[in-house]
């Protein structure tokens, strides 16, 4: 019977600041670098740099939401470790700081001749404020 596949994940999520979670989970998806990664039990083992966006993960039927900036996801068939910069769970997010996050960046953006504007950095700011915005607004639902 060692050849059935294993029914949940283990789901880790550490911060240098904290263990967010640690729970059996039935589903996770995280942002890779080259899309979002749906990952269920059994799943094959890999490596993946994340970019700021949503890692969503459901528990007893539940849809959990997080925004992640950038880490690692290490994916094994009965586990999922995610070491990540920042994290908040939509709950916690702040929305209005966000936003305002998101209206600097933009306004950064815009001022593309100005030489002291680092574009790379603002374009950051603008895809972080985003994932943000877009995780506090499905967590609410």
């Amino acid at each position: 019977m060692s050849d059935l596949l294993p029914t949940e994940l283990q789901l880790n999520i550490v911060s240098p600041d904290r263990l967010l979670v640690r729970d059996a989970v039935s589903a996770v998806t995280v942002p890779g670098k080259g899309g979002y990664i749906g990952v269920l039990p059994g799943h094959a083992p890999l490596l993946t740099e994340l970019v700021p966006g949503e890692l969503t993960y459901t528990r007893e039927g539940a849809e959990h939401h997080l925004c992640v900036n950038w880490g690692f996801a290490e994916v094994l068939p009965d586990r999922v470790i995610v070491l990540v910069q920042s994290a908040e769970r939509a709950e916690e997010i702040d929305v209005g700081r966000a936003q305002k996050a998101k209206e600097r960046a933009e306004d950064r953006l815009k001022r593309f001749s100005d030489p002291e504007i680092d574009m790379e950095r603002a374009r950051e700011a603008l895809r972080r404020a985003i994932a943000r915005l877009e995780t506090a607004h499905r967590g609410q639902g």
